[in-house]
């Protein structure tokens, strides 16, 4: 169940102007965590991914141990953890999902416009996509206090976009979610980001046709 409701729960975001400046030492190594995450999400088979995504864990937890002050690090860490969540699933993915919104939490109190302001975005894609109680902590009307969060700081991303086009959906507002699911296909690209955003704008294509045809 949760690999099924987190499998596109991750996001993949650009640099903005963090409150703790990285170094080019940890620029380079956010970048390379970011590359890999998109190589595992859209290019590794599926069945090999929960085992990709676990190597990647251990290095991005690594990272925010060695630069603990950095929201980045720990937006990283949490988007990571709950890629592996969905692609392990299974009851054991609930502590990977709690140990990334913990991660993200975190990020939220260093510096909220971090990534422009990704935290917000996949705290709140957790928030929509994970079980509710008493299985886990999954709260709609908390996952649309972020995801609003997310677009106020980043109202043209395709990745706060995609995910408030696809909460719109799950609430049941269909045409709401196909404005903004076309609008998130029209937004900027990503210098740098061109496999994360070819893979990014493949999941609104699907999510639209599913939209088109229920």
């Amino acid at each position: 169940m949760i690999k099924r409701i987190l499998g596109t729960a991750s996001l993949l975001l650009a640099l903005s102007h963090p409150a703790w400046a990285l170094d080019a030492t940890e620029s380079q190594r956010l970048s390379s965590i970011q590359q890999r995450w998109a190589e595992i999400q859209y290019q590794v088979p599926e069945k090999q991914r929960a085992t990709e995504f676990e190597k990647l864990a251990a290095q991005s937890a690594a990272f925010t141990r060695s630069s603990p002050n950095a929201a980045e690090a720990w937006i990283w860490n949490g988007i990571v953890n709950s890629s592996w969540a969905g692609a392990d699933g299974g009851l054991g993915a609930l502590g990977k999902v709690k140990d990334a919104r913990a991660s993200l939490e975190q990020a939220l109190k260093l510096d909220p416009s971090a990534l422009q302001g990704s935290a917000y975005t996949s705290l709140g894609a957790l928030y929509d996509r994970v079980p509710g109680w008493p299985v886990s902590f999954g709260d709609d009307e908390k996952a649309e206090q972020l995801l609003r969060k997310a677009l106020e700081i980043n109202p043209n991303g395709i990745d706060s976009l995609y995910f408030w086009g696809d909460h719109l959906y799950r609430q049941g507002k269909p045409e709401q979610a196909r404005e903004v699911l076309e609008k998130a296909k029209a937004a900027p690209p990503r210098p740098g980001r061109e496999l994360a955003d070819q893979g990014r704008r493949q999941e609104i294509d699907a999510l639209l046709q599913e939209i088109r045809n229920p």
